[in-house]
């Protein structure tokens, strides 16, 4: 714990949560302002259990809601993060909302008070937000949406635009929940993260053999080269080349891929020639199945590059040094550099 000066009960309440979730490695526990259909918060700490302990760089070129560069912050097997995603407006949401938490914050709080108390005056007004936006691409808006819109499920028509309708049985995140998820992202990931709205290939360039690229983009057998979850598709064949030039360099990678539901298989597995060690990671029940009254599982595919099984392999265990940032980031104003005293 930290002795802190005139610090408010609920900002003592965020720190509090947050520091025993990262004590514990409890990654379910982990802030997640964003609601993302086919986020991998629930499956990283499968996934963490292959990454190196000795990361300097953990790139997510296919960020969505940056749920592995978090997991990654808090268990501390990362040094710095590169948090990509060619969603323009979510790159800039996930910037926002670790580089000035309190102004994101206030913005939400704003548009989800201004939505009223009745359903028909929060759809109207819903739909005005998703208008404004597709107009402005402000990223503080996407938030809302993203909160607000059925089952977190991003959808955009051909022209790009954010298409989704609201979830008429719920107003969205609470400001309070919001405003702690997101100061809680901004702890982890505040002065060692940056961010960007590339193409993949660009974005993971500067990767060397003591980085690690996780990659997490849309699956091939569901999504091909349009979907309308995502802005832009994946072709399968200029993808894997860009594997291979990744295991020509030595870099050290993950991937979520393919996978199945039930008996039904999605994607064409990524080719032998790669030499990738195939897993697959059993991510539970399917919300579609459970609608359904089904109980299909959802199973998915992780690819280990060679690299990385080398690396694991020779680990000799020691763990990269914490980088965890100063708690004085996250209120400034609570904070008094004579008074404060870590004692844990």
């Amino acid at each position: 714990m930290l002795r802190l000066k005139a610090m408010s009960p609920h900002e003592l309440e965020i720190v509090t949560n947050l520091t025993q979730s990262i004590s514990e490695v409890n990654v379910s526990a982990l802030p997640h302002p964003i609601q993302y259909q086919g986020s991998k918060r629930h499956l990283a700490t499968r996934i963490l259990e292959h990454f190196p302990d000795d990361v300097q760089t953990l790139y997510e070129p296919f960020a969505g809601s940056a749920a592995m560069s978090i997991a990654a912050a808090a268990r501390g097997v990362a040094r710095h993060f590169v948090i990509n995603d060619l969603n323009q407006p979510l790159a800039k949401l996930l910037q926002s909302m670790v580089e000035n938490p309190q102004a994101t914050s206030d913005v939400y709080s704003a548009v989800w008070a201004a939505q009223g108390e009745g359903p028909t005056q929060s759809v109207a007004h819903f739909n005005v937000v998703r208008e404004r936006f597709n107009q402005t691409q402000e990223p503080e808006l996407l938030l809302y949406l993203l909160a607000r819109c059925i089952k977190g499920a991003v959808r955009y028509n051909r022209d790009g635009l954010f298409n989704q309708s609201p979830d008429k049985r719920r107003k969205g995140t609470l400001p309070k929940t919001m405003q702690r998820n997101i100061f809680g992202i901004s702890y982890l990931l505040k002065g060692r993260s940056s961010f960007s709205s590339l193409d993949y290939r660009r974005a993971i360039e500067g990767a060397n053999e003591h980085d690690l690229i996780y990659m997490d983009p849309p699956y091939q057998g569901v999504s091909g080269e349009r979907d309308g979850r995502y802005l832009a598709g994946l072709a399968f064949d200029v993808f894997v080349e860009s594997l291979a030039a990744l295991n020509q360099r030595g870099i050290s990678y993950i991937v979520s891929y393919d996978g199945k539901l039930g008996e039904r298989v999605y994607g064409q597995e990524l080719p032998e020639r790669l030499q990738l060690e195939r897993l697959e990671l059993d991510a539970g029940r399917s919300s579609t199945a459970s609608l359904l009254g089904r109980d299909d599982v959802t199973v998915e595919s992780l690819y280990l590059s060679k690299p990385l099984t080398q690396r694991l392999s020779k680990s000799s265990g020691a763990k990269v040094p914490s980088m965890q940032p100063d708690l004085s980031t996250l209120f400034p104003s609570s904070y008094d550099a004579e008074t404060i005293e870590a004692v844990h």
